[in-house]
């Protein structure tokens, strides 16, 4: 009874996390509590620790795992799978880099201050007067180029705790930064090697699934570009480099890319196409 009710709640959970979903999706928390007899003493119990915030027990984070995991791996493009199963599945790597950032005078800035990279904070006309070369003109040009925004960075949900709930919002946020770092395409085989990179960085399993599962999409060619060249450097500059959250990127677009490279300690790209 106990497992039936919660699968039934990370379902309605699933079609929340879901911005396209509709009907169960739009349940509010009186219909939610009358559907699982749970009365408003214990609905008092769960609230909400920033706002969009659900609470979920450990039973149902391991239901939303699980079901995420099953469609992001149908779907690799179904961000908003891949970002609950971040958020479910990193109860061990968030504190960890988290405590990294306390422990770093930039990354303790970035946690005090919290900023965010989105559409209204970026000054879009200044990043693209930077000289060829700089960190803010790569990165417009990686936006532009490949047609994506950082707007479409799902917020958290599902993390019980709003200091790493902003950790993960910071990592998908750099995300794009990591792209333009590496030099990798959004093509399934640039996104595969940024995970490979991500997984050693941040210890996130859903890198690490990411990694592991995205090559199965692959040709027979790109896979062997990928094992014998992609994959090797991204692991050496995964654990080379240093945390890539203790960069405070907004500070730095006027830094050659070369440079920043040098100094977070990423490898020179290989001269292969991707």
């Amino acid at each position: 009874m106990l497992m039936r009710r919660a699968a039934a709640q990370a379902g309605v959970l699933l079609l929340r996390a879901d911005p396209g979903s509709s009907g169960k999706a739009s349940l509010s928390r009186t219909e939610l509590r009358a559907r699982d007899g749970r009365s408003g003493e214990e609905e008092e119990m769960s609230y909400q620790l920033y706002p969009g915030h659900i609470p979920t027990s450990p039973l149902q984070k391991a239901l939303l795992a699980a079901g995420s995991a099953v469609m992001a791996l149908y779907d690799p493009y179904r961000h908003d799978m891949v970002a609950v199963l971040g958020e479910t599945t990193g109860c061990l790597a968030l504190p960890s880099l988290r405590d990294k950032m306390k422990h770093h005078p930039e990354g303790y800035c970035i946690l005090q201050e919290r900023p965010r990279i989105r559409l209204s904070t970026l000054d879009m006309a200044r990043l693209q007067g930077l000289p060829d070369g700089s960190l803010g003109r790569e990165y417009v040009r990686f936006l532009e180029h490949n047609k994506v925004s950082p707007d479409t960075r799902m917020p958290p949900k599902f993390v019980d705790d709003e200091e790493l709930a902003y950790v993960i919002q910071r990592y998908r946020e750099v995300h794009d930064l990591m792209h333009t770092l590496l030099g990798m395409p959004t093509n399934m085989l640039g996104e595969v090697v940024v995970k490979w990179f991500e997984a050693v960085q941040t210890g996130l399993p859903m890198c690490v699934l990411g990694a592991a599962f995205g090559p199965v999409r692959l040709s027979a060619r790109k896979l062997q570009v990928l094992a014998t060249q992609l994959v090797p450097w991204a692991i050496q500059s995964g654990r080379n480099a240093s945390c890539i959250l203790n960069v405070y990127y907004e500070q730095r677009w006027e830094q050659p890319v070369k440079s920043l490279r040098e100094e977070i300690g990423i490898l020179p790209p290989p001269d292969v196409r991707v």
